[in-house]
């Protein structure tokens, strides 16, 4: 479905960019356009693959005139580039409303004008019921390109999205954090031991992707299921893989935390429909015409419960340490450790 197509990342250096681009790399994709304001990381991967059909492009999401520099042929987007760091967009909401969603309708803007077939934009289990600056950019990021798919002809443009949990060892992410700790003999720093999280790995939230590209329709939020584990069975978990005996030290939550996260509102269940391991939330095509929405109810909505991280199949220690064993990250770690 790649064939001879040219791929536009945004935020293309980030982990999740990383992955999909590692992904589509060795097809018969005939350019991947790196999309991301991180020369750096641009100049790393550029030495890293040396691979002709990688192309990068400086430039930031907020800006729409970069945006359009990278825009022209492109067939396929898939929308990385966000800010994700829940106490840093705590203390600096603005900036997370500049990138996640006025960065979201400049790339959408962009994609249309040029053409593009299909845009997906990829949000996080933080966007339902948010709390924090973070999900609530998200979720207004989510709101954005459901009502900028009503604005084009899919056949021309085809915007969607994704939304998933934790991606597991991303950047950021706790996992390398209890590592380094484990690894320096530190106490591991855990905020809740009940806190409950779902648990992705990077090649799982890839293949999300996948899949909504090929079967959502415009305007939907497809959502992979997930497995859960508690944040001090996860620590645990860690802990008995490095062989190691460090302690576990509680520091209480931070800003904007939750007790568990949400991949799916209530709301959204009733009108979901089940792929097995996927649920497709179509958007809501009803227009401004509100006198009707006194007429007209749904009383599933009484009796449906949300998806979220307590709710869905719990991991045990076990299950956790043959997740984490999948993670090539993990097993690098564990293998220089076993040399020290």
């Amino acid at each position: 479905m790649f064939k001879d197509k040219t791929l536009l990342i945004t935020g293309g250096t980030g982990s999740f960019g990383h992955a999909v681009m590692k992904r589509f790399l060795d097809t018969e994709v005939k350019e991947i356009r790196i999309f991301s304001r991180d020369e750096k990381k641009q100049d790393d991967m550029r030495k890293l693959y040396k691979n002709d059909k990688l192309k990068f492009y400086l430039g930031d999401v907020r800006d729409l005139a970069s945006v359009k520099n990278a825009m022209h042929g492109v067939d396929y987007i898939f929308h990385a580039a966000a800010l994700k760091q829940v106490p840093s967009c705590e203390f600096f909401p603005l900036e997370a409303v500049k990138t996640n969603v006025l960065g979201t309708d400049n790339v959408l803007t962009a994609a249309i004008e040029y053409g593009v077939k299909k845009v997906i934009c990829l949000s996080t289990d933080k966007a339902a019921y948010p709390i924090n600056a973070m999900g609530i950019s998200k979720a207004m990021m989510e709101k954005v390109f459901v009502a900028k798919s009503r604005t084009v002809s899919p056949d021309r443009t085809l915007i969607c999205g994704t939304r998933y949990g934790n991606v597991m060892a991303s950047r950021g992410s706790v996992i390398p954090l209890f590592i380094e700790q484990i690894k320096s003999g530190q106490p591991l720093t855990i905020t809740d031991p009940n806190m409950t999280r779902f648990l992705m790995s990077l090649e799982e939230a890839v293949e999300l992707v996948v899949f909504a590209f090929e079967n959502a329709q415009a305007g939907d939020i497809m959502v992979q299921k997930a497995p859960a584990s508690t944040i001090g069975d996860l620590a645990q978990a860690l802990i008995e893989l490095f062989n190691a005996d460090n302690e576990i030290k509680i520091i209480g939550t931070r800003h904007g935390e939750k007790l568990y996260e949400t991949l799916l509102t209530k709301e959204e269940r009733v009108v979901a429909e089940d792929f097995g391991g996927y649920f497709r939330v179509p958007a809501d095509q009803r227009d401004l015409n509100y006198d009707k929405y006194f007429i007209e109810g749904d009383q599933r909505l009484v009796t449906e419960v949300e998806y979220n991280s307590n709710n869905t199949e719990r991991l045990n220690i076990k299950q956790i340490k043959e997740k984490l064993l999948e993670i090539d990250y993990v097993r690098k770690e564990l293998e220089s450790w076993s040399k020290v």
